[in-house]
């Protein structure tokens, strides 16, 4: 009887355990999930801002001897800006030159960086997102202060930064 006690015991333990440890189990896994996804492919991301013209300015002259590392999108201020891919958010909040940004960590570990915003709706580090949640909203924060409202949009990965108007649908 002890000894089958004991057992009873030790499964109530264990079962315990599990129960705690089953919200990182599930994060371990989706963040394993999430970075063994092959990365995007040409023309598969969908255009953070519907319906808006999409132009290639990545590489063009910036301040300071720097070049641009992403594009621009152009629309009205406050136009919702929607994620490009699921992921969990790494950050929400000002730098220096992107002002008000959200950087999603999305699918092979690319870090997608959305900056210039007027706004943040309710995000939070760590939250996991899906393609076509509103990350913010167009604004001219940072270095583009008294610019049209723009979104710059760009994609990082191991290597640096990469291009992203050939991985968006036209």
């Amino acid at each position: 009887m002890r000894r089958f006690l004991g057992l009873v015991f030790f499964l109530a333990l264990l079962a315990g355990a599990l129960y705690l440890l089953w919200p990182q189990i599930k994060n371990a896994r989706r963040y394993s999930a999430l970075l063994s996804a092959p990365t995007p492919a040409a023309n598969s991301l969908p255009n953070p801002l519907p319906g808006r013209p999409l132009t290639d300015t990545w590489g063009a002259a910036r301040s300071q001897g720097r070049r641009h590392e992403g594009i621009d999108i152009f629309a009205a201020r406050n136009t919702p800006i929607r994620a490009t891919t699921r992921g969990v958010v790494l950050n929400v909040g000002p730098n220096g030159l992107g002002g008000r940004t959200v950087m999603i960590l999305g699918p092979g570990g690319q870090r997608h960086y959305y900056a210039h915003m007027e706004k943040y709706p309710e995000l939070k580090r760590g939250e996991w997102i899906e393609a076509g949640t509103v990350v913010g909203f167009v604004g001219d924060s940072g270095n583009a202060k008294g610019t049209p409202p723009h979104l710059h949009y760009g994609i990082y990965a191991g290597g640096g930064a990469i291009n992203p108007y050939p991985l968006l649908k036209k």
